[in-house]
């Protein structure tokens, strides 16, 4: 077996291994936020600060700013019952809004 073959054959099953992971950790997320929610808990909250965007001429844009205030989140890997992961939004606590 060449050296390309193997590389290639390591990153076919490299890429299959992280399919197949993704593809559990979606089920196992959502089991685990589900059961957080039956005990009262699942969902939270984060203080993020809102913008429009507004395109302009040129390719600029301009921001207005909306204020801050709590927006809805889930406490999960992945964004769950409509709302975003709290973990995303703690990240980038920013909403811009496009227009």
């Amino acid at each position: 077996m060449t050296t390309g073959e193997r590389v290639v054959r390591h990153t076919v099953r490299s890429f299959v291994a992280v399919v197949a992971m993704a593809l559990l950790l979606w089920p196992l997320d959502w089991l685990v936020w589900q059961a957080r929610v039956t005990a009262g808990g699942g969902m939270g909250s984060v203080i993020v600060s809102r913008f429009t965007v507004a395109e302009l001429k040129g390719s600029k844009e301009d921001y207005y700013f909306e204020g801050s205030g709590p927006a809805d989140c889930s406490e999960s890997l992945f964004a769950r019952a409509g709302e975003g992961a709290c973990w995303q939004l703690r990240r980038k606590p920013e909403i811009l809004v496009r227009y």
